[in-house]
């Protein structure tokens, strides 16, 4: 085993321009870092098997998880169960880095959902 970072670790581009760290890519275990920008939204969706921790590590980030909306701030995290409907929003000015830690791993198991009026 050896020490990752998002120097070393596989790094991929999602959504419009959004960034992605695999710092763990495992069939059992994801642990992902990523970046986005302000003013960006990501597709609402679930997962039929995986179950996720999303963790804010800078900036402010806009969550919606089952048509509730929360906002996170640096160090705040919310786990979000599968078949769960969920959106992240990054509404403020300044980038937003987080952790999305699933366990089985999420790629292969995302389903695109309708958004809410209002959300």
């Amino acid at each position: 085993m050896m020490p990752v970072s998002i120097a070393t670790a596989e790094h991929y581009l999602w959504g419009d321009s959004f960034d992605g760290w695999h710092l763990v890519n495992r069939a059992d275990l994801s642990v992902i870092q990523e970046r986005v920008p302000p003013g960006s939204v990501e597709v609402r969706h679930k997962h039929a098997r995986a179950r996720q921790f999303i963790f804010v590590v800078s900036g402010v980030a806009t969550f919606e998880v089952g048509g509730v909306v929360h906002t996170l701030g640096t160090q705040q995290g919310i786990e979000v169960p599968p078949d769960t409907p969920h959106q992240f929003r990054n509404l403020s000015s300044d980038d937003v880095t987080f952790l999305v830690v699933s366990s089985p791993h999420s790629h292969d198991d995302r389903i695109v959902v309708n958004n809410i009026d209002g959300i």
